[in-house]
This record gives C-alpha cells, structure tokens and sequence, in this order.
C-alpha cells in the first residue's frame, strides 16, 4: 500500500486523486491533505479518508472546520496557512505528495517534500517552470522521484518507458486548442470570461482553463518538458489536436513516433503517477478507435495565441525568466478572471513585464532569484494594469 498526501484536496486534480484512493482502497493510503478555502468539502474528505494531518489555507476558516469534525472518534493534526502547508507536505511517512495547487503556491511545499525523501506527482507546472533550476538539484541530491501527472507530461513519460538513454530526439506536445480553437481571432477583443471558461474537451480548474484558451498552458508545458525531459527548446513542438485522444508523442532517433492516446480523464495520468512502474488494472471505458473517429491536426496560429511565444522565448532566456512569465501569467488571469481586464490584455501585460525585468543571475537563479522574481512579476502586472487605465 502507498501512502500518499495530497497538496490542493478539495481541487481538480485532488478530488480526482481521492476518487482513485477510493476505488483502489488496498492500494493507496491517505497522509496528508490540504485546501484552500472549501471546508464543507474538506471535512467530507477528512471523514472518509481519515488523514494524519490537514493544512487550511486561511487560518479564519479553522474553527469552522474544528466544529465540523467535531463528532469524529479521532483529530487530525490540523495546521494553517503557508507554514502549515509545508509542514504537510514533509508530513510522516508519506511517500508519495501529489502537489495539486494552482501557480507558484506550490513551490516552497514541493520543495519542502523533496527535502523530506518523498516523491513528487506533479500536477503542479508552476512549482518545475518557476522554480526547475533549484527544483532539479534537489530531486537529483535526494533521490527522489519527479513524476509528471498531466495529461501531457505523463504522455512522454509513458511513451519514454523503454527507450535508451540518448534515444529522445523530439517531443510533439498535443493542444486542444481550448474555448476559441474555431473563434475568429478578430473576434477575441468580444470574448468573456464565461466564454473562456467553456472548455470543449476537458472539465478542470477556472485558472488552466484559461491557460488552455490563451495556449499558455502549452507554452507552460514547453518550459516544464524541458525541465522534465532534458530536450532543447528547438526540439519541443506543438500540434493542435481538437480531439484530445493523442495526449502527445515523441519521436526517438531513427524518427519512429510514439504515442500515448486514451479518452480525456485526469485519472489516468494521476493513477500512473501514484502507481508507477506498476500498472493497475481498471474498469475505466477502454478507448474505440472507431468511436474516437478521426483524428486530425493543425498547426498553431501564433496570431491567436501570442502566449505560446512568449514561453519560448522565456524558456529560451533561461534564469529566473520562466519565474516572471508564470507570475506575470497567474497575476493577469486573476485579473481577467475578476473581469477587470480583457482576454487580449492577459498577452500584452505578460510581454511588457517580461520585456523590463533584468536580473544580474541569468545562469543558475537561487531560490531567493526566483522568489523576488515572481514577487517583481505580480507588482509589474498589477501596476501597469492600473497605470494603462486597461481595467473594464
């Protein structure tokens, strides 16, 4: 039995990973969790998953969730705030933290399991785009596993099982294309957040699937299979692919291509990740090539999608560079999110804050890099939103 924590229970990819621990109870095991704010949802999963250890994001919401799990035969150790967050993640004899937190709040936790021997499933892009020149080190210094949990990552790696080392010679990331794939881009500057929130393949968190409408979520995932894989940029392409049964492929060195395909379902990359070299048995729906029906591709249009650029060339300059563009991204969509600024302002903050940070460590950032980075980022985005007069 693998024990687990869990870092962002009550989201996307927690609820997904609980409904795994509680179809395959003699399998995995539950530590640790965490949340952000949902504490009617939180105390369900303490009542059915009974965890050591529970980390609230807000300390305000403890007496809450204190008096409903009040009736419980046991206490779980409770902590709060982004203190207690790291304490969860380092928590017991947990070997396995399935970091589930949307944006750079991911980091510090991540690290802190690292540090404390336990393997990582990643579902995290931020904490490896943001944080990768210090993230790698310490994976390699501790000997712990980094093992991707998205639909696209985990593709490649499933793909690279068998492979000799030196065989990858180009990894070809899948995209959807998200809510506007078939919109006109002149029509984007009319687009509302209720519209960009409608993605047409995938059921996940509001922040991704606005990453998935900008295509930053794919620049993102250039930057994190970089990190993850060791390829060059030149050698990281994107393919729009509207259905999302190819979850994306490699090419190895005499240019066979290898795939990963499967109906969209987050629990499949989820449960590879927690069970990895092992493969667990399903009921899941089996994939029906003729019910899937064609598959067809098409080129990007970087016209619609500015963003997928902007990764590259962030990823390009390396150092703490990545860091600006993930915050600059997550401080623009809550922005767009809160509806004080259109969907075409999400690309022009993140270029104009990208194109005025400097930094005097472009090689290897510290921790310490990083984090001033980010902070710079969401104070650059902020103030110019304000200054341009762009809020609506």
């Amino acid at each position: 039995m693998k024990r687990i924590t869990i870092l962002g229970s009550t989201g996307s990819i927690g609820t997904q990973t609980l409904d795994i621990v509680s179809q395959y109870p003699e399998q995995f095991q539950i530590v640790g969790l965490s949340c952000g704010s949902n504490v009617e949802l939180l105390a369900k999963q303490i009542r059915e998953f009974r965890p050591q250890i529970v980390a609230l994001k807000q300390e305000e919401q403890l007496t809450a969730l204190t008096e409903a799990i009040s009736d419980l035969d046991y206490t779980p150790i409770l902590v709060t705030g982004a203190q207690g967050l790291i304490e969860v993640a380092r928590y017991g004899d947990a070997q396995t933290v399935v970091t589930g937190i949307v944006g750079c709040a991911g980091l510090l936790p991540t690290i802190a399991a690292i540090e404390a021997g336990k393997d990582i499933a990643l579902a995290n892009k931020e904490t490896l785009i943001a944080g990768g020149p210090v993230v790698l080190p310490l994976v390699k210094k501790y000997g712990v596993n980094l093992l991707p949990a998205d639909s696209e990552h985990s593709a490649i790696f499933q793909c690279l099982q068998g492979v000799p080392p030196g065989g990858l010679r180009r990894i070809i990331l899948t995209a959807s294309g998200g809510a506007f794939r078939d919109l006109p881009v002149e029509k984007l500057s009319l687009v509302t957040v209720s519209d960009a929130l409608k993605h047409p393949n995938w059921s996940m968190g509001r922040k991704i699937t606005i990453d998935s409408a900008t295509l930053m979520n794919k620049g993102l995932e250039v930057i994190e299979a970089h990190y993850l894989f060791g390829l060059d940029y030149p050698h990281i392409d994107i393919v729009i692919h509207p259905q999302s049964i190819i979850h994306s492929l490699i090419e190895v060195q005499d240019t066979s291509v290898l795939a990963q395909l499967g109906w969209p379902d987050m629990r499949l990359p989820l449960l590879y990740a927690l069970s990895w070299p092992a493969r667990i048995q399903t009921d899941w729906p089996t994939l029906d090539l003729v019910k899937a029906g064609n598959l067809t591709f098409r080129e990007p249009d970087h016209q619609k999608y500015p963003c997928m650029q902007l990764a590259y060339a962030a990823g390009k300059a390396g150092g703490a560079m990545p860091a600006v563009l993930n915050a600059a991204n997550e401080q623009a969509v809550a922005l767009f999110l809160e509806e004080k600024i259109s969907f075409l302002d999400i690309p022009r903050l993140i270029e104009d804050c990208c194109a005025h940070f400097t930094s005097q460590n472009t090689t290897s950032p510290s921790l310490e890099d990083i984090l001033a980075a980010d902070q710079y980022a969401r104070r650059e985005v902020l103030t110019k939103s304000l200054k341009s007069k762009i809020w609506v």
